[in-house]
């Protein structure tokens, strides 16, 4: 049983290799072999199909000739007579190359001069004795060449008083009169068809070469890229086939890549901008208060209370900053975490009740509207909590904030000093602040935190000026849901 199996497994191993070397063949070359395998198999079906259909026709044509011969001539009645009467044949030729020979019900058979007998086969000699109308069979001569013959019946003849009624004549062609046309058919169409796998091979490879140059093209992008990190490699696109559409994708994922790792650098230096005034402050205080344990130098109550507020106020704003950084450092085209059907006026309760604790002085006032909506409620709340945390951070001492919530639409006004025109395209990119809010607390990530947040969950956010020229900015957030709960709550 084990040397079976070996035995079978050597033979699976034995058949997958013309597959395996196939398949390391390079692309083109598969391709032009394909196309050659195709054609040769397209091409030996139609001259096989084509000699066959020759041949019958020809054969056709060989058996009408000897059907239609006139046997009733000069000729063919002086060898009946002489067949019969035992006389010397005739000396006259039949036309053409015709075997003609009479054959008898005993088995005896004559025939014409110059010729090559052919013995009588069982089918002549039954038709000679009436058992058959005719006969039409392949045999050969005396010669060994193959002949086609036919056997028809003769009339009753009368030979010295007597009527014979037991006579047929055979007439017979040699196949080599369609044999020859055959071979010289065969070879024929073996040249054309080997001149046809030949050419077909060389146009499936000039084909292959032409159709996969782009995809060389690809390829060497795309080793350039691995090999130079140059993501400003791009493609010509001629055409919207299969292979323009392949280099559109490599275009567009290169673009994509380069804007992602622009976006990343720029991360990483607004990052390092960003931390270096903290640092540089926390760095400082900390020196101060070391050089003071290490001298014996006291600093005042006063003064090192105000360092340690400094240090502690420090430590909140990169604890914030890193917050911001992690939040900040997921992919834009990563999915969102789990979005459930919310309740957006009670999130922006909760987020109203932290917004007073951190601004006590300030009024605000709230109009929530019930709306239900989908999203990933923490995103949410920590996007609806930084938007009024700007209004409570912009607005002046004993201001009023406005919040309403009405058929979707959260609005936020404060009474700050506003945002310019010029500057509203700016707001939510990272790292980006104000000239006149450079001074305040804070990182510039806000507003990009909220903008993507809304974003995954189908919103929009605007900042626009208050109406009526008033003092303050309103921003403007916009979530797709309904004034009631969907039934799965």
């Amino acid at each position: 049983m084990s040397g079976s199996t070996a035995a079978t497994t050597g033979r699976g191993r034995r058949g997958r290799g013309p597959l395996r070397r196939f398949r390391a063949l390079p692309l083109r070359s598969r391709l032009a072999l394909l196309v050659a395998t195709a054609v040769a198999v397209a091409v030996a079906a139609v001259a096989v199909a084509c000699w066959f259909v020759t041949r019958e026709q020809l054969e056709d044509q060989l058996d009408d000739s000897l059907r239609n011969a006139k046997m009733d001539n000069a000729p063919m009645r002086d060898l009946l007579s002489s067949c019969l009467s035992g006389g010397q044949l005739p000396a006259q030729e039949f036309p053409g190359q015709y075997t003609v020979q009479i054959v008898a019900a005993n088995g005896d058979y004559c025939t014409a001069p110059n010729t090559t007998p052919v013995p009588a086969q069982p089918s002549d000699i039954a038709v000679a004795a009436g058992r058959e109308a005719d006969a039409l069979h392949t045999t050969e001569n005396d010669a060994g060449q193959a002949m086609r013959v036919y056997t028809r019946k003769l009339p009753p003849v009368v030979s010295s008083g007597q009527a014979n009624n037991d006579l047929a004549v055979s007439v017979a062609r040699p196949l080599s009169e369609i044999d020859a046309p055959l071979s010289t058919l065969a070879w024929v169409l073996a040249l054309v068809g080997g001149i046809g796998v030949v050419g077909a091979g060389a146009a499936g490879l000039w084909v292959a070469r032409a159709g996969l140059r782009p995809v060389d093209e690809l390829t060497d992008a795309v080793e350039h890229v691995a090999r130079t990190e140059d993501l400003t490699v791009r493609i010509p696109v001629d055409g919207e086939d299969e292979i323009a559409r392949l280099s559109n994708s490599f275009n567009s994922m290169a673009a994509r890549l380069a804007s992602s790792r622009d976006r990343q650098s720029q991360l990483i230096a607004d990052a390092g901008h960003e931390l270096r005034t903290p640092l540089t402050s926390l760095r400082t205080n900390v020196e101060l208060l070391a050089r003071s344990d290490e001298t014996g130098r006291v600093i005042p109550a006063e003064d090192r209370k105000a360092l340690m507020a400094s240090v502690k106020a420090q430590m909140t704003e990169l604890a914030a900053l890193i917050g911001d950084l992690q939040e900040l450092a997921r992919p834009d085209a990563a999915e969102p975490g789990p979005l459930q059907v919310v309740a957006l006026h009670e999130i922006t309760r909760t987020a109203l009740r932290r917004a007073r604790l951190r601004g006590p002085e300030l009024t605000i006032t709230e109009d929530l509207a019930p709306w239900y909506v989908r999203a990933e409620p923490a995103a949410l709340e920590r996007a609806i909590v930084n938007v009024l945390d700007n209004a409570v951070k912009f607005s002046p001492p004993r201001a009023t904030v406005d919040v309403r919530l009405h058929r979707g639409e959260l609005t936020v006004r404060d009474r700050g000093p506003g945002i310019p025109a010029e500057e509203l395209p700016h707001v939510f990119e990272r790292f980006w602040r104000s000239p006149t809010a450079r001074q305040l607390p804070g990182s510039g990530l806000g507003l990009s935190i909220v903008a993507r947040t809304v974003h995954q969950a189908g919103g929009t956010i605007t900042l626009r000026p208050a109406p009526d020229g008033g003092p303050g900015t309103v921003a403007a957030l916009t979530l797709p849901g309904a004034p009631t709960p969907p039934p799965e709550m």
